[in-house]
């Protein structure tokens, strides 16, 4: 059967960031709202976004870490007492002045509303919470026995974006934002780093997305920590994508939030911060990673549902056998489980051809798709038909072997998906020593990333960013213990390597 008229266009290879907003709106994710740079997430893109809140918050919990959840509204002093770290968010901040809205007359008698009431202080709607998280735990530490304090919340933040794009950077966004208080700096770094490392086993487990874990550079931390560990995953036009953070904040929070406590020789002493999240940009670099020109493509682990059944019934009177083996179908494969989770299987029995049915999930991504008619009802088989394979790819199964490798084969999907990504990963990071070499690489259509070695300045790094719209991704972990070379721009000896793309 042809593609319908509505396939996915432009392509990719056409113009990728147009191609990005045609899967989301054929697939049903979500759409602009009248509310500039905010969006609406639509049931199936929420869907994504659930199955991802909570594997993530299956592993914090099962590292110790609690829920809790803190004000929307943060005044603005709070921001104040830590000056780096508002500085980095002060030109994205929404603030709130007035308390309340009255009721006025224009000259032609059109009912308008205006603010009143102004407040005393200020509030910021939260860019992120560390400064009111930090007031809390104040109150909450008096002694080393409190600690360590491992809180995390699931919130809505704001940073006013000017030029938005569904998922990727809208003004609101929805994320988690890890925070946790220690003794000691060692307890501290081993907490950033753990959570590190969950977050690239989160992308490569749930989300079939591989990623190079590194340390930003000083230009490129958050504002206010002294570390800053990043995963970054490489999508499909060869940009990189900053999928997750883990901050070490050393104690410059505490001392400015009075964090403090009595350690076990009796003193006082300031505890050690961390801070970590990752957002809904975790769905746009998903249909990044994955997606191709028929629509959205999903592992089977965040997927709505994974496994959709559609009725083939060309004559009215094999109907209602048919459909009955659907739901029978359907009931067997519930009462399995993936990824610690019952199978999420439907059955499209609506009222409309196959050929529809069939593009439109498709073009939601959904990992496998039965088919059964007649002929199979008789033979006891199934129509499969993959999300990774071609759209019109088939195979004819036995029913009772499908549904003892079904399993099996979601975790092939998963597979594929995975070592496709990683493949294109590894094709497009290029090295060099050459500074020309380095100069030229970016004047090409899709360069990829190219891993140097490195000892420049901070300021060295952002004329180079700057020149060629480019940033360091990371100093990739596995890669700083290198033999020593000559730095790419300096010339000075050194072990680091650093890894440079442009981004979204």
């Amino acid at each position: 059967m042809a593609k319908p008229k509505n396939a996915i266009s432009p392509t990719r290879s056409e113009n990728f960031p147009e191609w990005y907003q045609q899967v989301v709106r054929n697939a049903d994710l979500a759409e602009n709202s009248e509310t500039r740079g905010c969006m609406v997430i639509k049931p199936w893109g929420f869907a994504i976004w659930e199955a991802i809140q909570r594997d993530l918050d299956d592993r914090f919990k099962a590292t110790g870490h609690e829920n809790a959840y803190f004000p929307l509204l943060i005044p603005l002093s709070y921001l104040e007492k830590e000056a780096e770290h508002a500085e980095g968010f002060a030109t994205e901040c929404a603030v709130v002045t007035h308390h309340r809205l009255e009721t006025i007359k224009d000259e032609n008698g059109k009912t308008k509303m205006i603010p009143k009431g102004k407040l005393a202080e200020p509030y910021v709607i939260r860019p992120t919470s560390e400064t009111i998280i930090g007031a809390a735990f104040s109150r909450w530490v008096e002694s080393y026995r409190d600690l360590p304090l491992l809180i995390n919340q699931w919130a809505n933040v704001m940073r006013w974006e000017m030029r938005p794009r569904l998922f990727l950077r809208t003004a609101e966004f929805l994320w988690q934002e890890g925070h946790t208080a220690h003794e000691t700096k060692e307890e501290a770094v081993v907490e950033t780093k753990m959570i590190h490392q969950l977050y690239s086993d989160t992308l490569r487990d749930l989300l079939a997305i591989p990623v190079v874990m590194g340390e930003k550079t000083e230009a490129e931390r958050f504002p206010g920590a002294e570390m800053t560990f990043t995963i970054e995953a490489m999508v499909q036009d060869k940009k990189a994508i900053q999928a997750g953070t883990s901050h070490y904040l050393g104690q410059k929070f505490a001392k400015a939030q009075d964090i403090s406590f009595v350690d076990r020789d009796n003193k006082e002493q300031h505890v050690h911060t961390t801070s970590w999240g990752v957002s809904t940009r975790l769905v746009g670099t998903l249909i990044m990673a994955h997606s191709d020109d028929d629509g959205l493509v999903l592992p089977p682990r965040v997927a709505p549902q994974q496994i959709i059944i559609v009725p083939v019934t060309p004559k009215p009177e094999s109907y209602d056998a048919i459909i009955d083996a659907c739901q029978s179908l359907a009931t067997r494969l519930r009462e399995q489980s993936y990824g610690g989770e019952h199978l999420r299987v439907k059955v499209d029995d609506r009222d409309l051809g196959g050929g529809i049915k069939k593009w439109e999930w498709v073009k939601k991504g959904v990992p496998l798709r039965v088919e059964i008619g007649p002929r199979d009802l008789e033979e006891r088989k199934v129509c499969l038909q993959r999300r990774d394979q071609a759209p019109n790819q088939k195979s004819f199964l036995d029913k009772e072997d499908f549904l003892r490798d079904v399993v099996d084969t979601l975790d092939e999907v998963h597979q594929s998906l995975l070592e496709k990504a990683r493949t294109l990963r590894d094709q497009n990071i290029a090295e060099s020593a050459d500074l020309a070499a380095f100069e030229s690489h970016w004047s090409t259509e899709d360069p990829g990333w190219l891993l140097t070695p490195w000892a420049g300045t901070r300021e060295e790094e952002e004329e180079l960013s700057k020149k060629h719209k480019i940033t360091v991704r990371c100093l990739p972990l596995d890669k700083q213990e290198e033999a020593e070379v000559p730095c790419v721009l300096t010339g000075k000896p050194t072990k680091a390597r650093a890894l440079w793309g442009r981004s979204y």
